[in-house]
């Protein structure tokens, strides 16, 4: 969808999939915080959300999705990862109801720290449109993205599992070829690039190269003041926005 300043993604508790504008911001915390300081980075971000009026995906600690899904406004929760089974039995898996039932609007599949085959991300991209929830699923390389967007998830994030983590960012070839070639299979999905981005300038800059969102975890989470590193970083998404839509006119 196109950047469209004004219209807002909220957290209404309807059973419908959230549609997400383009181009949005992603962010989590992995494990270098836990508890309340979840809890506060979340209400960050769903301030930075409704200050810039951007989508901001949020993928939340299990512990933290009901309390960051009831807590904030603007923020999409996602959930870090879930099983494929139903209700019954499975006492250490991760329901996908239950993950709905506590506000994720969605989920996080074949991150690098929980890789998937391919059978199994399709079944969690199945078992994600049955809940009307989104699937977000990471590609180590262009051609496992490819690969994936045969699946048609709602978003892919083709990250070099390399870079995640560290100070380097893809280059502007691999963002430009990886948006190609997933689009040229699923026209639809939102392509995303996330790994290895500490400035708010990569956040512009990838934006403006053809990625649909751009996210940062650990470089926020390791930077120096991470509150005003996450504001600006959803600012740039702001400005971006506003200037692909002017680049067009």
């Amino acid at each position: 969808m196109i950047y469209a300043p004004g219209r807002h993604m909220n957290q209404e508790k309807t059973g419908m999939k959230p549609k997400i504008r383009t181009p949005f911001f992603e962010t989590s915390v992995k494990n270098y915080i836990y508890g309340d300081d979840v809890y506060n980075f979340a209400k960050a971000a769903d301030n930075a959300a409704k200050k810039y009026d951007v989508d901001v995906l949020f993928i939340a600690p299990y512990t933290e999705i009901r309390r960051i899904a009831e807590g904030t406004e603007r923020l999409v929760v996602l959930a870090p990862y879930m099983d494929v089974i139903r209700p019954g039995r499975g006492m250490a898996d991760v329901l996908p109801e239950a993950l709905k039932a506590a506000g994720a609007r969605g989920v996080v599949l074949n991150h690098c720290e929980r890789p998937m085959t391919l059978s199994h991300i399709k079944k969690g991209i199945d078992r994600a449109n049955e809940l009307d929830m989104l699937s977000f699923v990471c590609a180590d390389t262009i051609a496992e993205a490819c690969a994936i967007a045969e699946l048609h998830p709602d978003i892919i994030n083709p990250e070099p599992s390399e870079l995640i983590g560290t100070e380097n960012a893809s280059d502007m070839s691999y963002v430009k070829e990886a948006v190609r070639a997933v689009k040229a299979i699923g026209p639809d999905i939102m392509v995303e690039q996330a790994a290895g981005i500490t400035t708010a300038q990569q956040i512009y800059d990838f934006i403006m190269a053809g990625s649909q969102a751009a996210g940062s975890a650990s470089g926020i989470l390791r930077s120096k003041d991470p509150y005003a590193l996450l504001d600006e970083m959803v600012r740039s998404v702001k400005q971006a926005g506003e200037d692909l839509i002017g680049n067009k006119q």
